[in-house]
């Protein structure tokens, strides 16, 4: 096999890897595009799918790995344990897969106080219960003082896709719904008040939750679900961006359907934050025929993480791979990918 012996990113424009790389927005797009792409080149992996759903005598499977590092590791409305394992059950989740099995590989830090680990122990245990997922399989690794971040923690998850699902963007279709399960950016601004000891007049407290029961009752109610999609780094806008790029078709948002809780557009208005950029960790967005979203939604509106869904858009025929909103004021601004880094180590 033939490698290209030059670099594929521009080196006179980024010559060491900066934080935006791993934001999640543009440049960790054209890091993946334009480098990891092109070495590990493969049909399952070009998919773009949050894991890889591979073809078996058994049925398919769901494959995906994951690596957190949030900081700080406990945070309001959770901790980095409950957070790796609710991030890769949603993967799966997502690729139209039941979550069964984990590995979870974990770096720590010397000088970690052992009670700390315990409590991250515990929380990863009762969220796999709670999950009905299983963690199989390991691996520890420990650095010196001041080579690491406390703890970093490395998962992997399989699960077997439901027959007869087929949850691909380039399913999508002009005039499809966007449907989003709740309110945004609380996880991201949660993150970011712990980090800095801000303190706002509500408390706001991550939305990180395991996805998969909610997933479920979509999947019963319709089989014609495009996309599912858990919005985490980059954030809503990020994410429909990815989508409407692999599915060649063009979206348009209306402001006023997208919900956000007042104590999170007061932080953002403050900080001067977009919380359509802003990281979540348990909100799920859902792109299907539009003659099926009424009784999609009114299923999700039953289950606990999905009372406050709505539909936010519509995929259209026109401006193929950009989105689009229509204001509050009736005006239409793109809505692009994240450029830059707006808020670090939020997963």
């Amino acid at each position: 096999m033939d490698f290209q012996l030059s670099c594929p990113i521009p080196i006179s424009e980024y010559p060491v890897i900066t934080m935006a790389h791993g934001s999640g927005g543009i440049l960790s797009h054209q890091l993946i595009e334009k480098m990891f792409l092109p070495a590990f080149n493969n049909d399952l992996l070009n998919a773009g799918h949050d894991g890889a759903v591979i073809a078996g005598e058994a049925g398919r499977l769901a494959f995906t790995t994951d690596s957190f590092v949030v900081q700080p590791i406990f945070f309001p409305g959770g901790n980095i344990g409950d957070l790796a394992v609710n991030g890769t059950v949603n993967d799966l989740a997502c690729c139209g897969a039941k979550p069964e099995y984990m590995s979870v590989g974990m770096i720590l830090e010397e000088g970690l106080p052992m009670e700390d680990l315990w409590k991250i122990v515990l929380s990863m245990k009762e969220a796999a219960d709670k999950a009905g997922v299983s963690i199989v399989t390991g691996d520890t690794k420990v650095v010196d003082r001041g080579s690491g971040d406390k703890i970093f923690i490395n998962t992997s998850g399989i699960g077997r896709v439901r027959e007869g699902v087929n949850i691909d963007p380039r399913n999508c279709q002009p005039g499809d719904v966007v449907i989003l399960s709740g309110t945004i950016g609380d996880h991201g601004v949660a993150i970011m008040s712990a980090r800095a000891g801000l303190e706002f007049e509500t408390s706001i407290e991550s939305d990180s939750a395991a996805l998969n029961g909610l997933v479920d009752t979509i999947l019963d109610t319709s089989p014609n679900i495009s996309v599912l999609r858990d919005p985490t780094r980059g954030g809503v806008a990020t994410t429909l961006n990815e989508i409407s790029q692999s599915a060649r078709v063009g979206m348009v948002l209306q402001e006023t359907l997208i919900p956000v809780s007042p104590a999170v557009r007061g932080a953002c208005e403050v900080l001067g934050l977009d919380p359509l950029y802003i990281a979540n960790e348990g909100k799920l967005l859902v792109i299907l025929p539009e003659k099926d979203a009424d009784a999609v939604l009114g299923k999700m509106k039953q289950h606990p993480l999905g009372s406050e869904a709505c539909v936010i858009g519509k995929l259209s025929a026109e401006h193929p791979s950009m989105v689009r909103m229509t204001t509050s004021i009736g005006t239409s601004r793109i809505i692009d990918m994240l450029t830059g880094e707006q808020l670090p180590r939020i997963c």
